[in-house]
């Protein structure tokens, strides 16, 4: 059994696009008639802009109710600076936590729409 994506309800696609691009380092997928989606391995995380949510969705699609965890092979170090470089606040970390798989290394920070966003190495 594997995840093949999930979906987050934000306030503007372009906006998420940018920051999980420039900030997380993801690539966008566009499918379907123009949908962008956001590429995390061999997974997807498509996006539902509110009051404009594809059918069938979640029962109460709020932005900001998010909290997800992306596992990157780049350095936190790198990760770090480069948030830095773009005035994005760290919440919390670097901190040791236990992923699907093992135990990982992590920083948190808030996406435009105040999701919780974990970006971790594995450890």
């Amino acid at each position: 059994m594997r995840l093949d994506h999930l979906v987050l309800t934000v306030r503007s696609i372009d906006a998420t696009v940018d920051f999980y691009r420039r900030a997380v380092g993801l690539d966008v997928v566009t499918f379907g008639d123009g949908r962008q989606a956001l590429q995390v391995g061999g997974q997807k995380i498509n996006l539902h802009e509110a009051g404009h949510e594809f059918e069938p969705k979640a029962r109460h699609p709020t932005p900001g109710s998010g909290d997800i965890c992306i596992v990157t092979d780049e350095t936190l170090d790198a990760v770090i600076d480069r948030l830095v470089q773009l005035g994005i606040p760290i919440e919390e970390g670097p901190v040791a936590r236990t992923g699907a798989v093992g135990a990982l290394l992590s920083i948190y920070v808030r996406d435009p729409d105040d999701n919780l966003v974990e970006i971790a190495n594995a450890r």
